[in-house]
């Protein structure tokens, strides 16, 4: 592959394969065959597909790493299930590749690079399969990077700090009293339980001042007419900007389905909770990474709230890794999941000049 186009050329290599979620078995076998020939140490199948590849100057200096996330999702089209890159995981890698060749060819000076490929984002869990292989225990500084759509950031903009909230969800099952429909006062409805239930939901108020919403966006109760239903199931999706908005919701909602459900004597049980944390960033390393961005595109937009959820927050959250994380603009059209995603591939280039610029900042 030549230097000039690697970025592009690596692009295309990783929008042919596109993979699901700890699935991608070409696309890491592909990354760290690269990654090898470049010259990293590198540690393989990380939850089944994840990578960590390291470069170390052996002298003092910080633990410093990149990120990028690799898998891609799944549509039904014409009666089949395909794949399509359309959140640009491929374009993140890409960048990040093409930014570790970059570094191996001039070196660094001090400390320790860590390049995290990172399965299954979309599905989340890969995060953690990272964080519990031990493999980034010595991490202390990491920076992400994703393409944004236009509507947030356009072509030859970047911030170094994409606010991403927390965002979690509950599967509530109820547990009534199944009885004929002729003797209702033999069973205890699950669907009167669960209207009680969607009306506790929201009636929960929190702080205006932080952006948040809770809401149940599914609910299956019931078989047929004439019989008293012992069971719905729902959901329930809630987000919110700060972590302790989202521990006060979900300690709330919590509360709610248990004395809801419990008013008519039937019972409310949390089968499922998961989710992702709001970010946390480091003051520090947004600044270094704004300084960056403005050495290569003249302008740093602030801090850019999204009501989106990622799993990248897990690394502060579980191993107190200090992080930045860059949204960039593409030209991304008509938005990010949609099966007819687009980008100007020009926004590569730049993605990688600014990466290459705060390793340099952090390693030389």
């Amino acid at each position: 592959m030549s230097k000039n186009n690697y970025v592009a050329e690596i692009f295309e290599k990783l929008h042919s394969m596109p993979e699901v979620g700890f699935k991608e078995f070409k696309t890491s076998e592909f990354i760290a065959g690269e990654l090898k020939k470049m010259g990293y140490e590198v540690v393989e199948k990380i939850g089944g597909t994840g990578i960590v590849a390291k470069l170390d100057s052996g002298k003092e200096g910080p633990a410093f790493g990149l990120r990028a996330d690799m898998d891609a999702l799944t549509y039904e089209l014409d009666g089949e299930k395909v794949c399509f890159h359309t959140c640009g995981h491929d374009a993140n890698s890409s960048m990040v590749l093409a930014t570790a060749k970059e570094i191996i060819e001039k070196g660094i000076s001090k400390g320790k690079l860590f390049l995290i490929f990172q399965p299954a984002e979309e599905v989340l869990g890969g995060a953690q399969s990272i964080i519990e292989s031990g493999h980034i225990d010595e991490l202390t500084e990491l920076v992400g990077i994703h393409l944004r759509p236009i509507q947030e950031t356009k072509l030859g903009q970047a911030t170094p700090a994409l606010v991403h909230g927390a965002s979690y969800r509950m599967i509530v099952k109820i547990k009534g009293l199944n009885s004929h429909g002729a003797r209702p006062h033999l069973g205890v409805n699950a669907v009167d339980a669960a209207v009680l239930v969607v009306n506790a939901i929201n009636a929960i108020h929190l702080n205006p001042i932080v952006p948040h919403s809770i809401k149940v966006t599914k609910l299956k109760v019931g078989e047929t007419f004439n019989i008293i239903p012992d069971n719905a199931e729902l959901a329930i999706d809630m987000r919110a900007q700060s972590n302790e908005v989202m521990e006060e919701m979900i300690s709330k909602a919590k509360e709610a389905i248990t004395n809801s459900a419990r008013a008519i004597g039937a019972e409310g049980v949390v089968e499922f909770l998961g989710g992702v944390p709001a970010a946390e960033y480091n003051d520090e390393l947004v600044e270094l990474t704004r300084i960056a961005i403005e050495e290569e595109i003249g302008e740093s937009k602030g801090p850019l709230i999204t009501p989106g959820g990622e799993d990248f927050h897990f690394y502060t959250k579980e191993l107190n890794i200090k992080t930045a994380y860059v949204g960039l603009g593409a030209d991304l059209t008509p938005g990010l999941h949609h099966k007819d995603m687009s980008f100007d591939k020009k926004a590569l280039e730049i993605g990688v000049k600014i990466l290459k610029n705060v390793v340099i900042k952090k390693l030389n």
